[in-house]
């Protein structure tokens, strides 16, 4: 009986190993992430937690661009002497600047570690708050809904990053967003990727800071039992601390020369702070929870010079 009794309590300690190792396998699996987003640049709001995905979760990152960013020509003063090209004169500035947009926005993502770019070529027709107005035959919406679907499913991607969709935001982020919700919410149970809407915000207004959900559109409604989600830009590393990961998010917006006033968002935003929409199960909270806590470990070596 003892030999027996032995043998059952090595096989208890080889299960709860097993468990225990299960559990850890899971706990540092690597994520796959889809940003849908409106215009090339706009992934600059998830700039350093992508990062930290990329480069010290080794997850996969892929991206959808709804636009093709021909709108940004106002802004692109700057730019005229780079690129040799009138792109202020709209009509020139359309014809040229999707080219130059995507050239932009994968210099970008090379430094933030994107693997795949979607873009689905909508047009960008003006800088509007009025989300309607962007439904009302300014893209199709149809075309929009079946790339991102086909795009979510093949993926099997784990969580969908989009901007908040706040009533101050350009009616194209909302779009894009409202249309990744719609997306999301006609996936079977076993399909859905967690989506995340994410703003960017100085640590002096992240308190005063609230969204529960955009009016007239009930699918933004955000989880009242979720906390919220932050990867905070201002934390520090390297050699006496003197780097943190804004550095990241400036090399990505000076990749975006043709948008003058992008660059303005240089050393701007201390976080990126993500809400739980409502459409999401509970389930997934811990799940969004234990993300976020590896993304607070600081992965970089400590090195000591004389």
């Amino acid at each position: 009986m003892v030999g027996v009794r032995n043998i059952v309590n090595k096989l208890a300690l080889v299960f709860i190993s097993l468990l225990a190792y299960t559990s850890l396998a899971l706990a540092q699996q690597t994520p796959k992430v889809l940003i849908v987003t409106a215009h090339p640049d706009d992934e600059s709001a998830f700039a350093a937690t992508v990062y930290k995905i990329t480069h010290d979760l080794k997850g996969k990152v892929d991206i959808v661009i709804v636009t093709n960013g021909e709108g940004g020509y106002k802004y692109s003063t700057l730019a005229e002497d780079l690129y040799g090209i009138e792109l202020t004169e709209e009509k020139i500035g359309r014809e040229h600047l999707p080219t130059i947009r995507k050239r932009e926005m994968m210099n970008g993502g090379r430094i933030i570690g994107l693997r795949s770019y979607y873009f689905l070529e909508q047009k960008d027709h003006r800088y509007t708050q009025d989300v309607k107005e962007v439904f009302d035959g300014i893209w199709n919406l149809d075309l929009v809904r079946n790339r991102v679907k086909d795009i979510v499913v093949q993926g099997e991607y784990d969580f969908i990053f989009t901007l908040l969709p706040t009533a101050e935001t350009h009616g194209h982020h909302k779009g894009a967003t409202i249309l990744a919700l719609e997306v999301v919410s006609s996936l079977s149970t076993a399909k859905k990727p967690i989506i995340l809407g994410c703003t960017v915000l100085r640590k002096e207004d992240a308190e005063k800071f609230t969204f529960t959900g955009l009016e007239g559109f009930s699918l933004t409604k955000i989880k009242k039992e979720s906390p919220l989600f932050t990867f905070d830009r201002t934390s520090r590393f390297g050699f006496n601390n003197n780097l943190n990961y804004k550095i990241i998010v400036n090399w990505l917006i000076s990749e975006h020369k043709s948008q003058g006033a992008t660059q303005l968002g240089v050393n701007q935003g201390d976080l990126e702070r993500f809400w739980y929409f409502d459409i999401n199960s509970n389930s997934g909270i811990e799940a969004t929870q234990n993300l976020f806590k590896q993304l607070e470990i600081n992965n970089f070596k400590v090195k000591e010079y004389k």
